[in-house]
């Protein structure tokens, strides 16, 4: 899903390690944290990156699809299934208002494409609260906490889990950066990963391009900073629905940090 750079082969590894042995006392081999330290306490001290803060997404790609409502029957880009064709060839943005259903395209599968800013926060230190204020929407990440804590009817946002993936080894001595008052450390990268179920039905097109009760929303969520200091998130995505999609629907969407709540406006959801 995310690409990420392998470390070394065991080989040149070695040869680099068995120069250290020789070059390097054994004091000074543990001042730059060839002992690996304990695993973080939870999921927020653990985190590669903070995800908190306003962001805004920046709509590059599918922007006639995102930006305004498609037609009727414009699910190009996306391979359906027979019923999945049916059900979006039937939408009626009428009859899901007159049934409460205008924020079926809000839901786990779809929000992160929406022309949106997110606020992100901690609700504790291994829940992630993220707010859109397109359709008034908030979604809670669970780090380990497999199953919900209480059965209950499907959202439009789900049961959510999180992980932090992909993290460097606390311990491992290449590359070594230095830090404040010259102590060496290890770097830390890596991701969020998330799986979203309990979905209640919506589309992951504004137009009524379904996903239905059973669908699995994948995410990846990663972060990086530009020398000009512009700080990005990107947000990859898989809906997995056999009912409807004849194969996953892949989407990758950018937000950028912002300094401050200006420009945050909750608006309801709309249907059309």
């Amino acid at each position: 899903m995310i690409s990420r750079i392998p470390l070394r082969s065991a080989a040149p590894l070695a040869f680099v390690l068995a120069l250290l042995s020789i070059a390097v006392p054994a004091p000074a081999g543990a001042q730059i944290g060839l002992a690996p330290t304990a695993p973080a306490a939870n999921a927020r001290t653990g985190a590669p990156f903070d995800p908190s803060g306003y962001w805004v997404s920046v709509v590059t790609d599918d922007w006639r699809y995102r930006m305004i409502t498609p037609g009727k029957g414009d699910f190009a880009g996306i391979i359906l299934t027979p019923e999945g064709q049916r059900m979006a060839n039937a939408w009626d943005p009428a009859k899901d208002e007159a049934s409460g259903d205008q924020c079926k395209s809000y839901g786990a599968g779809a929000i992160m494409r929406a022309p949106t800013r997110l606020h992100i926060t901690w609700d504790d230190d291994n829940t992630l609260r993220v707010e859109t204020d397109a359709g008034k929407q908030s979604r809670l990440f669970h780090f380990g906490k497999a199953v919900p804590p209480s059965s209950g009817p499907p959202t439009w946002q789900g049961y959510s889990v999180a992980s932090w993936e992909g993290l460097r080894p606390r311990g491992f001595i290449m590359p070594v950066v230095v830090g404040a008052g010259g102590a060496a450390r290890p770097p830390e990268e890596g991701y969020m990963k998330i799986i979203t179920k309990d979905l209640r039905p919506g589309y992951v097109r504004k137009n009524g391009v379904p996903y239905g009760a059973n669908a699995v929303v994948e995410e990846y969520f990663d972060s990086f900073k530009e020398p000009n200091g512009d700080t990005w998130l990107i947000v990859t995505a898989i809906v997995t629905d056999p009912q409807y999609l004849a194969q996953p629907y892949l989407t990758s969407s950018q937000f950028k940090k912002l300094p401050d709540a200006s420009g945050w406006s909750p608006t309801p959801c709309e249907a059309k």
